[in-house]
């Protein structure tokens, strides 16, 4: 199953360059059961990324274009009367699939940005009082650009919490951006992916993180972070035992992409900012590189154990 993580892996490299990093961090949360929130300025190739990450995993992939006029039903479907059956009937809407994009995510109103809320939290939809599951794996990646505000409704605190993480993507360096002109001068690498692994995979996968060992010493080590977190000057509000708990999640799945049978520091450092950054309130300051640099200084402000931790 492991070299159906390093096939996923190596088939998005095909189309996007110099985004290891950004691809083992969404795998990682895919097999933490968790959620993703791209946030970058266009053109850095997040709708990309989540498409090249369907197209490998053969999975059912659904976008929808967030706009301050979409309703909450355009997410999740309606029940229509059919005329010919003389009932009612449910059209399910784009969220019935295993990789939804929401693009765009705060350009929606409030009440459809929690449309997502129920479908993120517990995988199932519930209209008009009935609830139907969604097709599992269930993974959505959100979109959002920083820089521009206007005409934008911010994330609430519960919905920013639905993400496991808060991701960017690094721009190319000279070089990487010479090979992706010359990657797509003639072809369209994208169009041409083939899945490499599937959805029964991705799932036995899912189970085999929860199950990752993690040493004794390594749950007090991540406790410790949350715990410095509440009180620590600059940051008004702490991690919560739920950010904590994704945490934990986040480091198993991120040993397992990584190809380890057991979590180290290192892979709770490697998670930590993506997972954290976006659950720390900063005193007096807005956006996200305040949040950034308080994850990063909560991170380096806690003494990393040293043990052996395979079992």
């Amino acid at each position: 199953m492991e070299n159906c993580l390093q096939a996923v892996k190596d088939n998005i490299a095909k189309v996007l360059v110099g985004q290891e990093r950004v691809t083992s961090l969404l795998l990682a949360a895919l097999l933490a059961g968790g959620h993703v929130l791209l946030e970058d300025v266009p053109g850095m190739g997040k709708t990309v990324m989540a498409r090249a990450l369907a197209k490998s995993l053969d999975a059912d992939f659904g976008r929808v274009q967030f706009t301050p006029d979409l309703l909450p039903t355009d997410v999740t479907g309606l029940n229509f009367f059919h005329q010919q059956k003389g009932e009612f009937v449910f059209n399910p809407g784009p969220v019935f699939c295993n990789i939804l994009l929401a693009d765009e995510i705060n350009r929606a109103t409030p009440r459809t940005q929690s449309s997502l809320l129920e479908c993120m939290a517990e995988g199932q939809v519930t209209v008009d009082g009935v609830t139907r599951k969604l097709p599992p794996p269930f993974f959505v990646i959100a979109t959002q650009n920083p820089i521009e505000t206007l005409g934008t409704y911010p994330l609430p605190e519960a919905q920013l919490d639905r993400f496991l993480m808060r991701v960017s993507m690094a721009p190319p360096s000279q070089s990487q951006e010479v090979a992706i002109l010359n990657r797509f001068m003639d072809a369209e690498p994208l169009e041409e992916l083939a899945p490499v692994c599937g959805k029964e995979e991705v799932l036995a996968l899912r189970h085999k993180a929860r199950k990752l060992f993690v040493h004794p010493v390594l749950l007090d080590y991540i406790a410790a972070i949350s715990q410095a977190s509440r009180g620590r000057k600059g940051i008004e509000l702490g991690i919560s035992p739920r950010g904590t708990l994704a945490m934990l999640r986040a480091s198993q799945a991120y040993a397992l992409v990584q190809g380890r049978e057991f979590v180290t520091p290192e892979d709770v450092k490697a998670v930590g900012v993506p997972v954290l950054a976006h659950r720390l309130s900063v005193t007096g300051m807005g956006g996200t590189a305040p949040q950034v640099q308080a994850a990063e200084g909560l991170l380096g402000s806690v003494p990393v154990p040293t043990e052996e931790w395979s079992r």
